[in-house]
C-alpha cells in the first residue's frame, strides 16, 4: 500500500510555502501555485520521478483491487501527462500499454502514446489501429472536460465522457477484464452504474487518499467483464 505523505510522524516536517502575489498573475493562479507547492503528493511525485500526483490514484486503486498483472494489456484514456502510464508500465513490465490524450504525452519507454481526440472518429480509429487484434485486460480513464464552474453542468459533462469510455471498454475488453473511470459525485450516474452492473460482476466506488479532499471526484471500478 502506498505511503500516505500527509502522515508526518517519524520526524517529517510539514513545511508551508507561501507564494507572494506577482504583477500580472491572477489571484486564482497564485492560490493554485501555493496549493501545488504545499501538496505532499505533488512533492512526492517530484521526488519519485512521476509526472503527476495522479499516479498515486491508480496505484492506490490497483493496490486495493489487484487489477494489473505483469503481462496486462492496458489502455489509458486521457493519459497526459503520463502518470498513470508510468504506474501501468511499472506494474505490467511485460504488458502492452497504450495511452491517448488531446495533449502531447512525452515518450515513455515501452509505451505507445497517441495525441488525438478520443471523441472524434479519427481519434477512435487511431486507437483501434494501435490496439489491432488485441483485447485489453484493463481500460482506465481519467478523462475530464474543462470545468465551466457550474457544478451540475460539469457533472453531466464528465459523466458523458465516462459513458463514452464505458462503451469503448465493453467493445475492447476481454472477458474478465476491468474498467476504471473518474466520475463526479452528483446523482446523475445511477443509470450508467446500473448498466455497468449488468456488464461486470462487481462495481465499486473508491476515492483514493491522493484525491484532494475538497474535490468531488471519485472513481468507479468495474471488475470482471461478463
Amino acid at each position: 500500500m502506498p505511503k500516505d505523505p500527509t502522515n508526518h510522524k517519524g520526524g517529517q516536517r510539514n513545511l508551508h510555502i507561501k507564494v507572494k502575489t506577482a504583477k500580472g498573475r491572477k489571484a486564482s493562479s497564485t492560490r493554485w501555485l501555493q496549493r501545488q507547492l504545499n501538496d505532499p503528493y505533488v512533492q512526492r511525485a517530484h521526488q519519485e520521478g512521476f509526472r503527476s500526483r495522479a499516479a498515486y490514484k491508480i496505484e492506490e486503486i490497483d493496490d486495493k483491487y489487484k487489477l494489473i498483472t505483469p503481462t496486462s494489456t492496458i489502455i489509458d484514456l486521457g493519459a497526459a501527462p503520463g502518470g498513470w502510464l508510468q504506474i501501468a508500465k511499472k506494474r505490467a513490465p511485460k504488458g502492452t500499454i497504450i495511452g491517448l490524450d488531446l495533449l502531447e504525452i512525452e515518450p515513455i519507454d515501452g509505451v505507445t502514446t497517441l495525441q488525438c481526440d478520443f471523441t472524434s472518429d479519427e481519434g477512435y480509429a487511431m486507437l483501434k489501429d494501435a490496439i489491432g487484434d488485441k483485447k485489453a485486460d484493463l481500460v482506465i480513464s481519467d478523462m475530464a472536460p474543462s470545468s465551466c464552474g457550474h457544478a451540475a453542468t460539469d457533472h453531466l459533462r464528465i459523466m458523458a465522457m465516462c459513458e463514452m469510455a464505458f462503451d469503448f471498454a465493453k467493445e475492447t475488453l476481454k472477458p474478465g477484464g476491468h474498467f476504471v473511470a473518474k466520475v463526479l459525485q452528483g446523482g446523475a450516474e445511477a443509470q450508467l452504474l446500473g448498466q455497468m452492473k449488468q456488464q461486470f460482476s462487481t462495481v465499486k466506488h473508491m476515492k483514493p487518499h491522493s484525491s484532494r479532499k475538497e474535490s468531488s471526484e471519485t472513481y468507479v471500478v468495474a471488475m470482471s467483464l461478463k
